[in-house]
């Protein structure tokens, strides 16, 4: 690994991910394992490829990732936004066509905390007027 890595990182609900991408054929590994059998529902690969195609990079980069915490579903929002990212480094001239997309923006929407009395986060027990 001596060739030029960029590197982003990304973060949906509770899954953070750390993308590398270095010139490459276009694989994308996930946690040690390709992406595709790691994200086996399709609209979750379509989530990952979405920076690489829409900046038409997907035959020149290989893709390495490290995610952890939340669900496929976080994780791989997290891992969209890494490369997103990463690609900025690569060529701050991509930022217009990423933006545009949506990609650099960070999806902020957590899960909302249990409160305490009650039997979720906005859910309330039954009212009992007798």
């Amino acid at each position: 690994m001596n060739e030029v890595q960029h590197y982003g990182t990304g973060k949906r609900k509770s899954a953070t991910a750390r993308v590398f991408l270095m010139a490459g054929e276009g694989q994308i590994v996930v946690n040690h394992v390709d992406f595709q059998e790691y994200f086996r529902n399709r609209t979750q690969q379509v989530v990952v490829l979405q920076p690489l195609m829409q900046t038409e990079n997907n035959d020149k980069f290989d893709v390495y990732v490290n995610v952890k915490g939340g669900g496929y579903s976080g994780q791989a929002g997290a891992v969209r936004l890494g490369i997103a990212r990463a690609l900025l480094q690569f060529d701050p001239d991509l930022r217009a066509t990423l933006k545009k997309a949506g990609l650099l923006r960070r999806d902020q929407r957590v899960k909302e905390r249990k409160k305490y009395g009650q039997p979720g986060a906005r859910k309330r027990f039954q009212f009992s007027k007798r």
